[in-house]
């Protein structure tokens, strides 16, 4: 029988928010690429809550916007509420966060993808792995082998640096360099350079797609079931079909894989809802776009309220009578769940001490009926449900339109991954998103954008892109992902980054866009606006920093008319402005170089709300922002302190048991990332330094 055979540059797997960007940024870097997914209608597809951003995660689909992926020109244009939070806080944490059409969201993401040059979209279910095995034997009679065939060893000694033939290296073997060719002294055969690559995909149907470099984004699809009570459904989210082959393909391949679980709450026909009960939650009058391509004004629309109620103890007893139906509490569920989005059976078990938790009735989109019930998410059978649902303030009457289950799916560990996301042992497979560990749209699109600009690169020869903990909170999600054993559904949160003061969420485009247009992502159009911003930002907090006031009367009125303090000695007008009841616009009526400065085209051209906000940031936190960067400097010389690829950490004296398992397991690239492995103390990276600097 023949089967359709087909070449490509790259290849992505499944078509969710990491592989609509993954395969995105390689298609818009010129690499020929073909995505598959199980159903045309899981492109982007949100099974959970129809939003994106929130605490954190708003942060991360700005990174994403300002490297020159999709997420943020997507709910730009699909959102129906749209809010910042935690604006009664420091910038630090502010978070934008907006609800989005479901349907809608889905369908602007494909129509780009399909209008996307490059770039080729297949429904089709991937089922094999091709790998290539590179293992390569030799014995005293095959001694001559030339330097192209082992050009992956280590040299620089003349030596083959090793641990043992079990993990296939060699243990202390000369290696003599002459005429261009190796030659092994050595009594016994042995095998080395066991490094695999990977050479395509082959679909259930038997066709077979070559490419050098492979993207796995499968979300939960992998082996997927649906769960609540005793009903058990080897499905996918919302019904699409499972990914049932891959995973005995992962592993045949010595990927091993782990079961990861999460959930969703019911949606619920709005007809049954008595609103007046609840609490109205509007959206933000000023909008914030995600995207920094576009401004308020471009993309404001009629919002759509949302609402919060609450569980009370009628709830609660319900789910203490019914917690022995429970599949999570009766062993039927084998994965683990996600720690900081629990289900209502979780919390109420969990935090008996709580009398009530908060529930939030979200609409689904414009054009439907079907409301989501945030805080609710449960595995319960049916009837328990029904009853739950229904002692809820305003959800007497509740129809549920869809039930709530929890969804089990194969993953694995991302400590098998390098930081740009490539397998340490398959050259030219990546993975991205919940396979990995994850959890959410947001860390999915991270992953998935950061995986392709890496897979596009590698195929261009380039020098892959790897963003450290002080770039981006993307940079601390692949870090804590491929550093940290994840034990649990990963979800990026504001406490994870040390350096949060300096990776607001406003300031993305000023740490990463540069990123962005080198490797070809942001064209040249929006790098010269963003390139007038900056300079304008600059200019003005150098400019007011430089600029004296004296206590002159003229000051003394105004900021007497302010409730400000009076002036004994003159100062800055930056200075005035880090006082809490002034900012870069109030000062205006004493900075008598402001007209002059208006008037210039640097300002006429770029100056926004953001800009304002910037300069009154940059200004305000400029101690607390030294003291970060700072902070940041001696980090930077841990992370450039590199660790040899062939390194054997049992030649390491002092180390103790646990770090010597923890790295040799990890293979960390440099000191920092050491320092960060659990098991790792601080003497032991002091040993480390040690045995390097010897």
């Amino acid at each position: 029988m023949n089967n359709l055979e087909e070449t490509y540059d790259a290849i992505v797997v499944g078509a969710g928010h990491a592989g609509c960007e993954a395969a995105l940024a390689m298609a818009r870097m010129g690499i020929e690429t073909i995505i598959f997914t199980v159903s045309m209608d899981s492109v982007a597809m949100m099974p959970c809550n129809p939003n994106i951003g929130g605490s954190s995660k708003g942060h991360l689909v700005r990174e994403i916007d300002a490297l020159g992926g999709e997420m943020g020109k997507n709910i730009d244009k699909t959102y129906i509420q749209s809010k910042m939070l935690n604006r009664s806080k420091g910038p630090a944490v502010h978070s934008l966060r907006a609800q989005a059409d479901k349907v809608e969201y889905t369908k602007q993401m494909r129509m780009t993808m399909q209008n996307t040059d490059h770039l080729t979209l297949r429904q089709a279910e991937v089922a094999e792995l091709l790998l290539e095995s590179q293992t390569m034997h030799y014995n005293d009679n095959d001694t001559k082998l030339t330097a192209d065939k082992i050009e992956s060893i280590d040299t620089t000694n003349n030596k083959i640096e090793s641990i043992d033939t079990a993990n296939n290296k060699i243990k202390d073997n000369s290696l003599n360099i002459e005429n261009n060719n190796y030659s092994i002294t050595n009594e016994e055969s042995s095998v080395f350079n066991n490094k695999k690559i990977v050479r395509g995909v082959r679909t259930k149907s038997g066709a077979t797609y070559y490419a050098k470099a492979v993207i796995l984004c499968t979300g939960v699809y992998l082996n997927a079931r649906c769960i609540y009570g005793d009903v058990v459904n080897h499905t996918g989210p919302n019904g699409l079909s499972a990914a049932t082959f891959l995973s005995g393909s992962l592993v045949d391949n010595g990927i091993p894989v782990r079961r990861f679980k999460t959930g969703t709450p019911a949606r619920i026909d709005k007809r049954s809802i008595d609103f007046s009960k609840m609490e109205e939650q509007f959206g933000d009058e000023e909008i914030t776009p995600f995207s920094f391509t576009n401004k308020a004004c471009d993309i404001a629309r009629e919002q759509i309220s949302c609402w919060l109620t609450y569980t009370n103890e009628t709830t609660h007893d319900i789910i203490r009578a019914n917690i022995d139906r429970s599949p999570l509490f009766s062993g039927a569920i084998e994965g683990t769940g996600p720690r900081y989005c629990p289900s209502i059976e979780d919390k109420v078990m969990k935090f008996a001490d709580k009398n009530r938790h908060q529930v939030f009735i979200e609409p689904e989109g414009e054009f439907t009926n079907e409301m989501y019930i945030g805080g609710m998410s449960s595995s319960l059978p049916e009837d328990v449900q029904y009853a739950m649902y229904r002692s809820v303030l305003g959800l007497e009457n509740a129809k549920i339109v869809r039930n709530a289950y929890a969804i089990e799916y194969d993953c694995i560990s991302a400590l098998m991954l390098k930081h740009t996301l490539e397998f340490k042992d398959v050259e030219g497979l990546y993975s991205a998103g919940q396979m990995n560990g994850s959890s959410g749209y947001e860390e999915a699109g991270a992953q998935g954008l950061m995986a392709g600009i890496n897979a596009a690169r590698k195929l261009q020869g380039k020098e892959e892109v790897v963003l450290d903990r002080s770039q981006g909170y993307i940079g601390v999600l692949i870090d804590d992902l491929v550093t940290k054993e994840t034990k649990e559904p990963y979800r990026m949160m504001t406490s994870r980054a040390e350096y949060r003061l300096l990776l607001r969420q406003d300031n993305a485009d000023l740490r990463l866009t540069d990123i962005g247009h080198d490797i070809g992502l942001i064209p040249d159009d929006r790098y010269e606006r963003f390139c007038g911003k900056r300079e304008l930002i600059n200019s003005e907090v150098k400019r007011l920093s430089e600029t004296m006031v004296g206590g002159n009367k003229r000051i003394q009125d105004f900021l007497e008319s302010k409730s400000s303090t009076p002036l004994k000695t003159a100062v800055s007008l930056a200075d005035l402005i880090r006082r809490p009841e002034l900012d870069y616009e109030s000062v205006a009526i004493i900075d008598t170089e402001r007209n002059e400065v208006i008037e210039s085209d640097l300002y006429r051209n770029n100056i926004s709300k953001e800009v304002i906000d910037q300069i009154n940031i940059e200004i305000k936190y400029d101690g607390y922002i030294k003291r970060q960067t700072s902070q940041v400097e001696h980090f930077k010389k841990l992370e450039g302190r590199r660790i040899p690829d062939n390194i054997d950490y049992d030649d390491v004296k002092n180390l103790r048991k646990e770090a010597r398992q923890k790295l040799n397991d990890i293979r960390p690239e440099n000191i920092g990332q050491a320092s960060r492995i659990s098991g790792v103390s601080p003497a032991d990276i002091s040993v480390l330094l040690i045995y390097l600097n010897n």
